[in-house]
Parts: C-alpha cells; sequence; structure tokens
C-alpha cells in the first residue's frame, strides 16, 4: 500500500456529536478505557499513565484538551494509543475519545482546508475537514495538537 494512500485513511471518534479523524498512520492500537494511574501536579488534560503491553503511556483527555466539557467514561469510551512525531522524536501517547467509530480513506479532493472561524477548538490543531451528509470530520494536525511544552511533559511523564 502506497504511504499517500496511508495518508488518507483515518480513524474516525467521536467527542459528542462532533467527529474526529487521526490518520491511521500514527494508531498502533484502540483499547477499552481503563482508568490511567494519577501523575500528581500535571495539566488537567493529562489524565495519567496506562499500561500499554508494560510501559507506562501517558494518556490525555482529548476532551479536555480541546476545551469540551468532560464526560464520565461509558463502555463505548476508547483510548487510542498513538506514535506521534514531535521534534526529533517519536512520543507515545494515548488520546481517550467518547467513541470509535470506523476506519475512512478520504480522497484528497474532499479534504477542505481548516477553517479559521466557526469552531470552538484553534484552528491549528486541524489538518482539514471533510463534509459529510450529517456534517463535519476534522482530521486532526497531531504534532501541532501538541504543542513543545506538552510534548515535555508527556517525555517526562513517560
Amino acid at each position: 500500500m502506497s504511504e499517500a494512500f496511508l495518508e488518507r485513511q483515518c480513524v474516525t471518534l467521536g467527542l459528542g456529536a462532533e467527529v474526529f479523524a487521526v490518520p491511521v498512520a500514527f494508531v498502533r492500537e484502540i483499547l477499552d478505557y481503563s482508568a490511567p494511574s494519577a501523575l500528581p501536579e500535571g495539566p488537567n488534560y493529562l489524565l495519567g499513565l496506562t499500561d500499554v503491553r508494560g510501559r507506562g503511556t501517558p494518556t490525555l483527555d482529548l476532551r479536555a484538551k480541546l476545551g469540551l466539557p468532560r464526560v464520565s467514561p461509558d463502555l463505548a469510551t476508547r483510548i487510542l494509543v498513538l506514535d506521534v512525531p514531535v521534534d526529533d522524536r517519536i512520543l507515545a501517547l494515548g488520546l481517550v475519545a467518547d467513541r470509535v467509530i470506523e476506519v475512512a480513506t478520504f480522497e484528497p479532493s474532499e479534504i477542505e482546508a481548516a477553517p479559521d472561524i466557526g469552531v470552538p477548538w484553534r484552528s491549528d490543531y486541524i489538518k482539514g475537514v471533510v463534509r459529510r451528509d450529517h456534517g463535519f470530520v476534522v482530521i486532526f494536525d497531531l504534532p501541532r495538537l501538541l504543542t513543545s511544552q506538552d510534548a515535555a511533559l508527556i517525555a517526562q511523564a513517560a
């Protein structure tokens, strides 16, 4: 499979009524939710460490990172374990999502530029958006979702 094709394949996930996507190339695995072990004095979006095959993986509450209200985990809640390139290294991290929907393939012609207004989160996190019958799918730019300060905190936690 070509690299260009893999870049167009995304795992879609839901946060409330909103649908987001992360490129499949960054997704290592998807886990059922279990509460991470808390870390003292971390930012509010850093839930703690999740045991992923014997390694402590920093886990972020994606809702809190985006400024959305928190919700209690339920049976559909998942942790996406990602390998995200940041600066000169690959950071392993977990992202908590309300639910994982599907693996979707987006044609380049379907992907529109990130909007500058009209969304409740910072548009610099967004690689693009795809129109669907039911609304939009927002594709994350994962390296930009994590600021250098976030990356330093996550690296320390790991």
